[in-house]
């Protein structure tokens, strides 16, 4: 074939012939090629895990005493099918917003508090209804558990905003959900520490402050990433609550 007879491709002309067989096999190897690449590269992430909203199981209805600190808590006293007396849930308003405007004044107080669940694995969280539908104080005090001490811990893992690990979004993990996160840490959501090394069986730990609240915005900045931190382990009825100083923090990847 001279040079004057090799088939030429212009954008607004049929394909030539000569071209056809060639451009297929390029299109397949291409779409083989990025179908495989892109499942190599989902079968290098971590697995989420099943996690998500608890719609199934309808509104729950439960009782309990409110813990304002270091997030809005509520200590089960009066339990349901789902929810067994003696659970400690984390509670969570709507959307990017927590429970602390609503629920810090009621501190030390027993609340009827309706919502839906969110649940992965062992860490659940309870999604308040709106307005004056999600809780109402029952105008009496209860005992709020006393914390036990469980010492000093270095862990690695990652710091993540609690609604969205427990299955408001998924993954609720890594690198992608960081700016998500932080919004909802600004929020109050509460933040949960996803340790690589379970302790007492126990993965999720809720994270406040070395004093005893809110975790230090300036820790925001290391959400999502796979860090190591040293920080003190506390028994909160049946929660795991780290207190973490931010600048016991470092950076793995």
């Amino acid at each position: 074939m001279s040079k004057s007879d090799a088939p030429f491709f212009v954008g607004y002309l049929n394909i030539p012939k000569g071209l056809k067989g060639f451009l297929l096999k390029v299109s397949l190897l291409l779409f083989f090629g990025f179908t495989a690449g892109a499942l190599l590269a989902g079968a290098t992430q971590d697995d989420p895990g099943q996690a998500g909203f608890r719609f199934d199981f309808g509104r729950q209805t439960v009782e309990g005493v409110i813990q304002a600190k270091p997030y809005p808590l509520l200590h089960v006293t009066k339990g349901n099918e789902r929810i067994e007396i003696g659970e400690t849930l984390m509670l969570t308003g709507q959307g990017k917003s927590g429970a602390m405007a609503s629920i810090a004044a009621l501190e030390g107080t027993v609340i009827e508090a309706t919502g839906i669940l969110l649940n992965r694995g062992e860490l659940r969280m309870l999604q308040l209804l709106g307005g004056n539908r999600g809780f109402k104080s029952l105008e009496t005090d209860g005992p709020v558990p006393a914390s036990e001490s469980l010492g000093t811990w270095r862990l690695q893992g990652e710091i993540c905003d609690g609604k969205c690990l427990a299955g408001a979004m998924q993954p609720g993990r890594g690198l992608a959900h960081k700016a998500c996160a932080n919004l909802c840490l600004i929020g109050d959501i509460p933040p949960v520490f996803v340790s690589s090394q379970p302790i007492d069986g126990e993965e999720y730990f809720l994270v406040g402050s070395v004093e005893g609240g809110s975790l230090s915005a300036a820790a925001y900045d290391y959400v999502g990433n796979f860090v190591e931190i040293e920080a003190a382990l506390e028994r909160q009825g049946d929660l795991m609550v780290l207190k973490l100083d931010p600048k016991r923090i470092k950076v793995i990847r």
